[in-house]
């Protein structure tokens, strides 16, 4: 397992002033950590490449879908155009920072519903896009992971059954899923049991705690969820993703409003701690 940390906790830019942070997340001994790409150019994210490899940090990053007018799921050309754009974008940034998988929900722009299920051109449309979006990222040397959300931020791919049919139409080498515990938690009738079936369509994992906090400190099942990962065959990066209200417009896209932890030292410390002994355990 390749333990990251994603710097959501403090940052929705990654700048010169978070680079102590990378300090502190290399010394508690994890191997990389998830860049949010957000906003910026390629350029500046060299910088952020450069202290990475400094502190001997791998990376792995996470971008959404920017506003409605950036939408794969759109029956308009101009909308699919602009989420393929956006991505490429994110893939040109996370390469010039030497990232090797980019994971999100970048199928549709979150928090946008219709009123009704997905469709099956919606699903078609995304599988169009997002083929075209993995291919740019194999001449990067990058993987793509996808992200079901729970219903409450989107409606197209909820589940692990929904995105592994997504990466089936896809059919792409570097195209894979994000496994998020937060969202599996809400969403599967079995969140440990979908992990060995659909093991090979995995390519990324979020390891986030029922309330978003420590993990360790919640309800969700990590013993059985280090197992049959690991039973499985995975190997691949894990990353904590945690939130709090330090930054009060992330605290509120991500409906933050209470103290989750006790303190962001908790969450990386005691998290990293908790998840390496729980995969060894495993």
């Amino acid at each position: 397992m390749l333990l990251g940390f994603n710097l959501l906790l403090w940052s929705t830019h990654v700048t010169e002033e978070d680079f102590p942070i990378l300090e502190k997340i290399k010394a508690t001994g994890y191997d990389g950590v998830e860049l949010p790409i957000f906003e910026g150019e390629p350029e500046q994210y060299r910088a952020v490449g450069q202290a990475l490899k400094d502190n001997g940090l791998r990376a792995t990053a996470v971008c959404i879908m920017p506003n409605a007018d950036a939408d794969c799921t759109s029956s308009d050309p101009a909308k699919r155009q602009a989420g393929l754009d956006h991505i490429k974008w994110a893939i040109d940034c996370m390469q010039a920072a030497g990232g090797e998988t980019l994971c999100g929900p970048f199928h549709q722009p979150l928090g946008i519903f219709t009123g009704e299920p997905p469709t099956d051109e919606e699903r078609q449309n995304v599988a169009e896009t997002h083929k075209q979006a993995a291919a740019y990222a194999a001449q990067a040397g990058v993987t793509l992971a996808v992200e079901p959300l729970n219903r409450f931020e989107c409606y197209v791919y909820n589940t692990v059954a929904d995105a592994v049919d997504l990466v089936k139409q896809v059919d792409a080498p570097n195209y894979g899923i994000l496994y998020d515990t937060f969202h599996a938690n809400i969403e599967e009738k079995d969140p440990v049991g979908v992990i060995a079936p659909n093991v090979a369509s995995i390519a990324h994992v979020h390891f986030s705690e029922n309330d978003r906090g420590t993990p360790g400190k919640g309800h969700v099942p990590w013993a059985a969820t280090m197992k049959a990962l690991k039973s499985s065959g995975y190997d691949g990066w894990c990353t904590i993703e945690a939130f709090g209200r330090a930054l009060p417009d992330l605290a509120a896209a991500t409906m933050v409003w209470r103290d989750l932890s006790a303190s962001p030292e908790e969450v990386y410390q005691f998290g990293h701690d908790f998840l390496r002994d729980q995969w060894a355990k495993a």
